[in-house]
């Protein structure tokens, strides 16, 4: 565990020490932004839309039993952008982004790409990890914001069609503008930026540890995807708590 956590830590501060050439790389941050926007695009719609639907589903009848039907749009609404969303994208990421980028950056160790890469006085953190960090930490927040917007449609369009709620899309939506601000998007942002550095260290790292054959890039991917979750809800928590304190 400690050798896992020095190996993070050292490959933070020499990812945040080649910041400055990232604009030599340009052409690879663009590929990695383009698998992680334009490839995941479908998934998130689907997810985002129906983590909407799900939420105006349970939350509106008891709202609606109570005579709080109106302030159904800001309550999904908040929900969403705050917690839900952040948090389901970024373990979808980790799922999906995170074991690709382990897995290839495995395969290059066991089969001592990455050996000719240092042989050829070309910096692996450069050449590999620092393109992939950069278009996670610019793809994943963008990715959000879209799926936010996805999530309150899906709340909105459930909540006119379920007979049990009945609530408006007009009022849906003019409940959801008259609570949820700027701040409020913003804070589920901040927390989406460390969650697609947390992603994109943790998998690079395992990847650059790989070891063995075919079964050592099988655990690296798991490694990875397993602790890339436990590490976004365990900072999740400690996240939240010091955004709110700071809101106050």
């Amino acid at each position: 565990m400690f050798r896992d956590i020095g190996g993070l830590t050292l490959l933070v501060w020499r990812t945040l020490q080649a910041l400055p050439l990232v604009f030599r790389h340009g052409r690879k941050v663009l590929e990695q932004f383009y698998e992680i926007g334009m490839g995941s695009m479908l998934m998130v719609c689907i997810l985002s839309f129906f983590i909407g639907g799900v939420l105006a589903l349970e939350i509106g009848p008891v709202m609606v039993e109570r005579g709080l039907a109106n302030f159904l749009g800001g309550i999904v609404g908040l929900g969403l952008c705050r917690e839900l969303v952040p948090v389901l994208m970024a373990v979808l990421i980790a799922g999906r982004i995170g074991s690709a980028m382990a897995a290839e950056i495995g395969s290059m160790a066991v089969y001592q790409e990455i050996d000719a890469l240092r042989t050829m006085n070309i910096n692996p953190v450069h050449y590999l990890v620092l393109p992939r960090i950069v278009a996670l930490a610019v793809g994943l927040p963008m990715l959000v914001i879209f799926a936010d917007l996805v999530g309150w449609l899906g709340g909105a369009l459930v909540c006119s069609a379920n007979q049990q709620i009945a609530v408006g899309t007009q009022s849906f939506l003019s409940n959801l503008r008259a609570t949820v601000g700027l701040e409020d998007v913003l804070h589920g942002l901040y927390k989406t930026f460390a969650f697609a550095l947390v992603i994109g260290t943790v998998s690079c790292h395992q990847g650059l540890a790989t070891i063995g054959g075919p079964r050592g890039i099988g655990r690296t991917v798991t490694k990875a995807v397993v602790n890339s979750i436990v590490l976004i809800l365990i900072l999740d928590y400690f996240l939240t708590h010091l955004l709110v304190q700071l809101e106050k």
